[in-house]
């Protein structure tokens, strides 16, 4: 194990690669193995690629309890830049982690040569906010999906109806699905999804002169494109880019070709 050792917690990260530093902040509960399938193979050649575990998730632990904010998360993730890294590193972040890399971007701007963050939002409000809090009550209320029902909640989250229509690639999605939330750990769940929760960048974007490149997915149920959108138009130097066709999760074997070669050619317009 790689462990990175804070006074309250112990954040396990892998590294691969040579080259500058990309670092890689996974969604909310899941693991930093998960960018290890399709993204840091496609970009070891160019970059030394690291991953982590976020507190609640994998193999970190932590000594505090919960709730952790994401400037609890970010605090993490500057000690693990200025140790394992060489700055200013690139980072992308998806979901939780682009909330992340967000708050990496204000608090430590002199780290941080660039951010991508795909599939995120100013805050959670409407829709987005009714059904991740909804999710929050049922695991603090004790509440556990099936392996199945959960493989099946969760493929309609991160996944395009063209994805889930076509049996062949339902049939290599549904194990990347089932490893990564058939069992949950509920309140730890519950914790990393609450800070998205609270978070809130609305004052802050417009003062954050690191570039900001902003995916959204076209068919993200879980943060419409349109949500995606605004935090490109509020921040003082962000870029919003659109990939037609792709969901939420879509990095993770849907199309993970689309997303690696758009973070490319922005990562190179940064080199």
């Amino acid at each position: 194990m790689t462990v990175l050792q804070r006074p309250d917690a112990s954040i396990f990260f892998e590294q691969s690669g040579v080259g500058p530093d990309l670092v890689w902040l996974a969604a909310g509960d899941q693991r930093g193995s998960i960018w290890r399938r399709y993204q840091t193979p496609a970009f070891d050649a160019e970059y030394r690629n690291t991953t982590y575990d976020a507190r609640g998730v994998g193999q970190t632990t932590s000594q505090s309890p919960p709730p952790w904010s994401i400037a609890d998360h970010a605090a993490d993730i500057i000690d693990l830049i200025e140790a394992r890294c060489s700055p200013p590193v690139a980072l992308v972040g998806l979901s939780m982690g682009s909330l992340i890399a967000q708050e990496v971007a204000f608090t430590r701007p002199d780290l941080v040569r660039v951010a991508v963050v795909m599939g995120t939002c100013v805050r959670k409000t409407g829709f987005i906010r009714e059904w991740e809090q909804a999710e929050i009550d049922f695991r603090r209320a004790g509440g556990r999906l099936t392996p199945g029902f959960a493989l099946a909640h969760y493929a309609f989250l991160l996944y395009p109806a063209s994805a889930l229509g076509d049996d062949r690639l339902w049939a290599r999605l549904r194990d990347l699905v089932a490893d990564d939330f058939a069992e949950r750990d509920g309140e730890m769940l519950a914790a990393q999804w609450e800070a998205c929760l609270e978070y809130d960048s609305t004052e802050r974007l417009p003062h954050c002169q690191v570039p900001l490149h902003v995916i959204g997915f076209s068919e993200d149920v879980q943060t419409p494109p349109q949500r995606a959108r605004q935090v490109a138009e509020l921040a003082a130097s962000g870029t919003f880019h659109l990939l037609e066709g792709l969901g939420h999760g879509s990095a993770f074997g849907h199309r993970p070709d689309l997303v690696n070669d758009r973070i490319r050619g922005i990562l190179t317009s940064h080199a």
